[in-house]
């Protein structure tokens, strides 16, 4: 059995580096389009969301860089241009919305699939004992699913 740096199964971790590759494209476009809603939101509502875009935004910024990082500890090249984000992102990019509503509905359904990702990854480094990626994945879905409700709430 052939291990990594770590001490991880190299073909295990494979299958984590593919989930993690994912879930970085999605972030990338979930990013870019928390920047575009930032940059376009107006109406009565502008100064919340105006904030919590960039609240958000900034927190995908810190993610993207530790699922980059980890799938270096993992031993593989993270994706790294946007030909490759859209390629193999489930999110697609929030082109021309302007209505603050469906702004948020975007964000909120871009989260979902975040999330999605997220518990398919956890899955994954548990069965593989890669207790780093677990927990880093254990966070994401913590505040994700802490958002999704806040969300949720705002638009009812």
């Amino acid at each position: 059995m052939k291990t990594n740096e770590i001490g991880l199964e190299v073909k295990e971790s494979q299958i984590l580096i593919e989930k993690l590759n994912e879930l970085l494209a999605n972030y990338q476009v979930y990013y870019q389009n928390l920047r575009n809603f930032h940059w376009n939101v107006s109406g009565p509502n502008f100064f919340e969301l105006h904030a919590k875009f960039e609240e958000l935004y900034n927190e995908a910024n810190t993610s993207i860089d530790e699922v980059a990082e980890r799938i270096l500890t993992l031993g593989a090249r993270p994706l790294s241009s946007f030909e490759e984000y859209i390629e193999t992102s489930k999110i697609k990019e929030a082109k021309e919305v302007k209505d603050p509503t469906v702004m948020v509905e975007t964000v909120k359904g871009n989260l979902q699939t975040l999330l999605q990702i997220e518990r398919e990854t956890l899955e994954a480094s548990t069965s593989s004992n890669d207790e780093g990626t677990s927990s880093l994945m254990s966070d994401y879905i913590t505040s994700k699913e802490k958002v999704i409700w806040m969300l949720s709430a705002y638009l009812r």
